[in-house]
């Protein structure tokens, strides 16, 4: 099996849902997990995710296993659902919430979004993150962060910290009506904030050649 057909990440009503395949050994679903959240460390790192171990039944040991490995990558579990009330009661005795999941092969599964719409200033502090595309419509204050697993677009000013492509696509763009972060990140690559002073138009960051380049939002519609 390949590491997604293990272990998925999706964005959902709940924010961040990590899916854990049901049948694989326990010993080895951790060890893909670990090298999962270690090769996308900067998506992943101060996350909470509510995790869906479907059918499994997992006791209070595993599960104490399982939270130290995601907090080593800086992560946090919120809740665990499950279909196994035996799990259920493992998570409530370790701490985490724990919510029941349908076993009907036709029960309707949790929405999804490809992408993230938000309307509101995003202050000192503040983490907005998601596996697809988001679209902020106002201002990211210096401090204030967004993280990405698709392309940024902010109907404002960019004045904070931005990565798109944070789960590895180099193809990601980052746009701002005023584009001045702290930092620009793409994929794994890294732009250091720009000297210049704000120029009044719309500015779009992309890939090319292997790095991060800044353009007037002209050039992005030739």
């Amino acid at each position: 099996m390949t590491m997604s057909d293990l272990i998925s990440i999706k964005g959902s009503r709940d924010g961040l849902r990590l899916r854990l395949d049901a049948n694989v050994a326990w010993s080895e679903l951790l060890h893909r997990l670990d090298l999962h959240l270690g090769e996308r460390q900067s998506f992943f790192h101060g996350a909470n995710l509510v995790i869906d171990l479907g059918e499994r039944e997992v006791s209070s040991a595993q599960l104490d296993e399982m939270l130290a490995l995601i907090r080593q990558h800086g992560v946090q579990a919120t809740a665990i659902d499950s279909t196994e009330r035996s799990t259920r009661a493992a998570a409530r005795s370790v701490g985490l919430t724990a919510r029941p999941l349908s076993r009907s092969p036709e029960a309707t599964p949790m929405p999804e979004a490809e992408a993230l719409l938000v309307m509101r200033t995003l202050r000192s502090g503040q983490v907005l993150r998601h596996t697809g595309h988001i679209t902020l419509i106002g201002d990211v204050n210096p401090g204030g962060e967004i993280i990405a697993g698709g392309s940024v677009v902010v109907w404002g000013r960019l004045r904070g910290l931005v990565h798109a492509g944070a789960l590895g696509d180099r193809s990601a763009i980052i746009c701002a009506l005023e584009l001045r972060p702290t930092q620009l990140r793409i994929a794994d690559l890294i732009a250091r904030a720009p000297d210049q002073q704000a120029l009044s138009r719309p500015e779009f960051a992309r890939v090319i050649a292997g790095e991060i380049i800044v353009d007037g939002w002209e050039a992005f519609k030739r």
